[in-house]
């Protein structure tokens, strides 16, 4: 035990300045990557792998060699097998980190149509407020940077002008198209009657059903914002970021996408204009 400890003195004493960014690195790596799968079903399996790991180092502290090998060998062959059961949480996280590029590339053009955006954002509360008086399910998917064409394939294309009497005329009872998500891409009503992902977590409630894990399953696999009215009870929901959020009336859900769809825009087109001007100095 002595031994080990001396040997870990050692390469501390030997460590220079860039080890430290090294390991300061890596510590930043690990924290994003727990705090992204901390509220994801992947969380619980991760954490598993976690105590394997610290088993293992246990076992090579205290010179279990049996125990050792077989770990050794099974991280071997198990690293392949986390690839794939990780699969849609490594997809979202690729996806979200190829769309923040983006957003400063778009930031000058979404600025300039902010008046779209706020005739849109309009349109959809004016819609969502009947429908919830109505008790009319509805699920309304707004595009951000993460384009959703796969998802857009699986309905039908209408690209029309976004208002609130075209979204109710969508999801009526017994519309053709009421039953799928209804896609909104830069401020137009773009497709109707899509299928979107179900998310498999175990900690969604109960009482919520299909539209619902929809919204929370586009959620994880895009930036997208995603508005749900429930045909049960009326309860206007937003699902963010794997994040579900109940109980919207029109103020709130105005100011919720406004926050979204338009401060966040904001923000990105202050942060660029910065840059542009310590560059030009």
């Amino acid at each position: 035990m002595k031994e080990f400890f001396n040997s870990y003195l050692q390469i501390i004493k030997a460590m220079e300045i860039k080890d430290f960014f090294d390991i300061a690195i890596v510590a930043l790596l690990l924290y994003v990557a727990i705090d992204f799968l901390r509220e994801r079903r992947a969380g619980k399996l991760a954490a598993g792998v976690g105590m394997l790991v610290a088993f293992q180092f246990l076992c090579n502290l205290f010179n279990l060699t049996a125990v050792s090998f077989l770990l050794e060998n099974l991280f071997q062959f198990g690293i392949i097998a986390l690839f794939i059961v990780f699969q849609p949480e490594l997809r979202s996280a690729l996806e979200k980190v190829g769309g923040e590029p983006m957003k400063g590339i778009k930031s000058f053009t979404d600025a300039k149509n902010q008046t779209i955006i706020t005739e849109a954002i309009k349109e959809i509360c004016d819609a969502a407020l009947k429908m919830s008086s109505d008790k009319t399910g509805a699920l309304i998917v707004i595009e951000r940077s993460t384009k959703l064409g796969e998802y857009i394939k699986s309905g039908t294309v209408i690209d029309a002008e976004l208002s609130d009497y075209a979204i109710r005329n969508i999801f009526f009872k017994g519309a053709p198209l009421h039953d799928g998500a209804a896609i909104i891409r830069e401020g137009r009503l773009y497709a109707a009657g899509c299928f979107l992902p179900l998310s498999h977590r175990d900690d969604i409630v109960k009482d919520l059903g299909t539209r619902h894990r929809a919204a929370l399953g586009i959620s994880e696999n895009s930036d997208a914002l995603v508005i749900i009215v429930s045909e049960e009870t009326g309860i206007i929901s937003t699902a963010l970021e794997g994040r579900l959020k109940r109980g919207y009336d029109y103020a709130s859900l105005k100011n919720e996408l406004n926050r979204v769809l338009i401060h966040s825009l904001a923000d990105d087109t202050s942060k660029n204009r910065s840059k542009r001007s310590l560059k030009n100095k």
